[in-house]
């Protein structure tokens, strides 16, 4: 029976103005719009989707460190699937899908493995069955996986507009400024904690809206903050910058300490990171921590900085720092396949 295969990678991307919340599950379409910054390819994923008669059902696996994991429960199966029902539905097939990740993140720790990983499948689908999609609707097909996902379609500085319509239709990501405009940008991925997170992003954000006040204020804010947040990338103003990402993050964290239950992803070392950077900052502003939904610090600098950044965070036994810069989008991948022209799960290629 024969195989159609598509392989494709997608980096991460780590939200300046942060998503969170939804003004509708299904279709993944959030109360605000956000805007982030592409990793380099460093952080990757890469995704490999079949379809075939042969397969029966659909059927998704991680690598990570080179451990294969089958995702079973419907917690693991509830982003993925109903991306897959979307692409046969355009491709007009009802063929079964075999997915393999392979990750060279952390997963569900708050670092955006997911954003690089249904992005890519959504990618990997589409070239799969041959599906002529432009990267508007690349971003919203990857959207329906994660929302964070239709981000890392683009590299460079990526600006997601949340969008008025019901059907989501002008709900998607574009780039502004690519990977290129600012060469001196870095982005330090502090892995503090690689256990999964207790509260997934997708209930956490349900919990939000249903009862934090503070939310609602945050969402009436945020437009001015986007528009502020646009100007300082565009005109390389870091101390801009790096202020609003700094006070961003608190805002988040603050909105999920006014959610109840209270969601507390951050821990102690995350809050000496915050100490320290603030204190590296007395003298201007040179770097910006921001926490997404994890207790793993990133921190926004410049090239010049890094070195004694590094230092800064070694000495608070912080072993894993990786150093990115800004990076490119999602792209198919030619004879580089996750499984083999007989289905077979290929976990060292």
């Amino acid at each position: 029976m024969k195989i159609l295969r598509g392989t494709a990678q997608a980096n991460p991307n780590i939200a300046i103005v942060k998503y969170w919340g939804k003004r509708d599950e299904k279709l993944i379409l959030p109360f605000n719009s956000s805007i982030s910054v592409t990793l380099d390819e460093k952080l990757k994923t890469i995704s490999t989707v079949a379809f075939s008669e042969k397969f029966k059902e659909d059927e998704v696996y991680i690598i990570y460190k080179g451990t294969l994991k089958k995702l079973e429960t419907k917690e693991e199966l509830e982003k993925i699937l109903p991306q897959l029902e979307v692409i046969r539905k355009i491709a007009k097939t009802n063929l079964r899908a075999k997915v393999v990740s392979k990750s060279f993140l952390p997963i569900a720790t708050g670092l955006a493995s997911s954003s690089a990983a249904l992005c890519a499948t959504a990618l990997a689908a589409a070239s799969a069955l041959k599906l002529k999609l432009n990267k508007k609707e690349l971003s919203i097909l990857s959207r329906l996986g994660s929302g964070s996902a239709c981000r890392s379609m683009f590299g460079g500085f990526v600006l997601w507009e949340k969008g008025t319509n019901e059907d989501g239709s002008d709900s998607f990501a574009y780039q502004f400024k690519n990977e290129n405009f600012w060469k001196d940008f870095r982005i330090l991925i502090c892995i503090i904690e690689e256990r999964e997170k207790k509260i997934k992003s997708r209930k956490g954000m349900q919990q939000t809206v249903a009862t934090s006040v503070l939310f609602r204020k945050r969402i009436e804010m945020l437009p001015y903050i986007i528009e502020k947040t646009k100007k300082a990338i565009l005109e390389k103003d870091h101390r801009t910058l790096f202020e609003i990402a700094m006070k961003e993050s608190n805002n988040l964290h603050a909105v999920l300490l006014d959610t109840w239950p209270p969601i507390i992803y951050l821990k102690d070392l995350s809050k000496n990171v915050i100490e320290e950077i603030l204190k590296f900052n007395q003298d201007g502003i040179k770097a910006a921590y921001t926490f997404d939904a994890g207790p793993n610090p990133v921190i926004f600098t410049l090239k010049k900085y890094v070195p004694p950044l590094k230092l800064i965070l070694k000495k608070l036994k912080i072993k894993n720092i990786i150093v990115s810069k800004v990076g490119g989008g999602a792209k198919v991948l030619k004879d580089c396949h996750l499984i083999d022209k007989e289905g077979r799960i290929i976990l060292n290629f």
